[in-house]
């Protein structure tokens, strides 16, 4: 067996699983390139539209269910801006931050008050959980899907942000908050734009993530959203490009890691006898990178560097 066909079940799996982190990770680059601001209630938002899916499709045929979550979730995401944020707009940074760990844990307090803290089974969706084999591997066809699915996303997005009237307004808000404020751009209206993108992209990314790894409970968000988070840092936050690319490297990574028992053992390249269990590690190197990224370039790949103003 050669060390493609060996590596190439966990590259499949990471490309998928890292275009989901992709997901997330936009929208915790573009709240933060408008209101400098990291959302740290995303990665819950993420979780609660997953349980949104479980319930809601547990009465509903998925063709409902599913618009239904997406518009639930979107409307969840604006309402927390409303609520939690927009009230503390010339606050101190800091209290901004405390109110989004707040959020965060009322979401998962209210989500394990509904569950008991059990783990709810994600319904399948037909066609996209159906098992399909690529180039040997048999996979899912959601792995294959998601990539293609986070681009076709991206490309619409970037679109949007370069030739919309709305994306233009997004873009002057990054570059200077008050300027655009004094220049009669509707900040309220621009920073629930961005809100409702962020949502619609974890909402989908739900739906993705959670058809290959069905389990829903109350902390399912909280590994995820770090990793889009760190996903966004490494490609420089407020960058879209750069947050996908994070994505994708951290779930190539990741998914490698957790294989290299299998991979560097007798049934692969056999240079292991005993297993030494390294998949326990593949969280951890999520967080390594990021340490190695705040140190040796703060900015993250497309990170723009900071200027000073006289």
């Amino acid at each position: 067996m050669s060390l493609f066909d060996i590596l190439m079940p966990y590259i499949l799996a990471g490309v998928s699983v890292g275009g989901q982190y992709a997901l997330i990770a936009i929208g915790y680059s573009m709240v933060y390139s408008i209101l400098r601001l990291i959302n740290f209630a995303h990665g819950d938002v993420f979780m609660v539209s997953g349980l949104f899916m479980v319930f809601i499709a547990a009465s509903f045929p998925l063709w409902i269910a599913i618009p239904a979550v997406i518009i639930l979730i979107v409307a969840l995401g604006v309402t927390i801006e409303r609520v939690a944020y927009k009230p503390l707009r010339q606050a101190p940074r800091m209290s901004v931050m405390i109110s989004a760990i707040g959020v965060s844990y009322l979401l998962q307090n209210l989500a394990l008050y509904i569950t008991g803290g059990l783990n709810r089974m994600y319904p399948a969706i037909p066609w996209i959980s159906d098992p399909i084999s690529v180039l040997g591997v048999s996979t899912r066809r959601v792995t294959v899907i998601t990539p293609f699915l986070v681009l076709v996303l991206v490309v619409c997005l970037v679109w949007l942000i370069n030739n919309t009237k709305m994306g233009i307004a997004m873009r002057a808000v990054a570059k200077d908050f008050d300027t655009s404020q004094l220049m009669g751009i509707k900040i309220n209206s621009v920073i629930s734009a961005t809100f409702i993108i962020g949502s619609f992209l974890a909402a989908v990314g739900s739906i993705l993530f959670f058809t290959s790894f069905p389990g829903v409970f109350p902390a399912a968000g909280a590994m995820p959203g770090l990793k889009a988070f760190v996903a966004a840092v490494f490609g420089g936050i407020g960058s879209i490009p750069g947050a996908v690319l994070g994505g994708l490297l951290i779930g190539v990574s990741e998914s490698i890691i957790r294989g290299l028992d299998i991979i560097l053992g007798p049934a692969g390249l056999g240079l292991l006898s005993t297993p030494l269990e390294l998949a326990t590690f593949s969280d951890a190197f999520t967080f390594v990178l990021l340490v190695i990224i705040l140190v040796f370039k703060p900015t993250g790949l497309f990170g723009d560097k900071p200027t000073d103003k006289v």
